[in-house]
């Protein structure tokens, strides 16, 4: 049982320390790290106290305590997975938004050419 705590301690601690790699090289936002790194440190916290996810499914009157840590990741990737769509629904109004700006600043650059273009030719005669 030794060699599993340590396996899980050892993944949780390189997930962190690779999440902050991503974090520091900028190919990983920051807020959106952090959530990753609490996930990693989750896991080496019950890498190091396997014992605690006993008594957590004990308390929560939970059998099969491996159950309670499926169920727990289940919910983690679910509200992830929402949060990622908040973000995106975001992002594209944001982008429809800009869009519809540039239509109307374009609209605008067209109109002041059309007006500007008979003043100019008048003036090359």
């Amino acid at each position: 049982m030794a060699s599993l705590q340590l396996t899980t301690t050892l993944m949780g601690i390189g997930l962190a320390v690779l999440i902050l790699y991503l974090i520091r090289r900028d190919h990983l936002y920051v807020m959106h790290g952090l959530f990753w790194v609490f996930v990693a440190s989750a896991a080496a916290f019950l890498g190091v106290w396997p014992g605690l996810i006993d008594k957590l499914a004990g308390l929560a009157g939970i059998s099969y305590p491996p159950a309670l840590l499926l169920l727990l990741a289940c919910i983690v990737l679910l509200v992830k997975s929402l949060h990622s769509d908040m973000v995106n629904t975001r992002i594209e109004r944001d982008v429809r938004r800009l869009n519809q700006r540039l239509a109307l600043l374009q609209a605008d650059l067209d109109v002041q050419r059309q007006a500007n273009a008979p003043a100019l030719e008048s003036s090359s005669d």
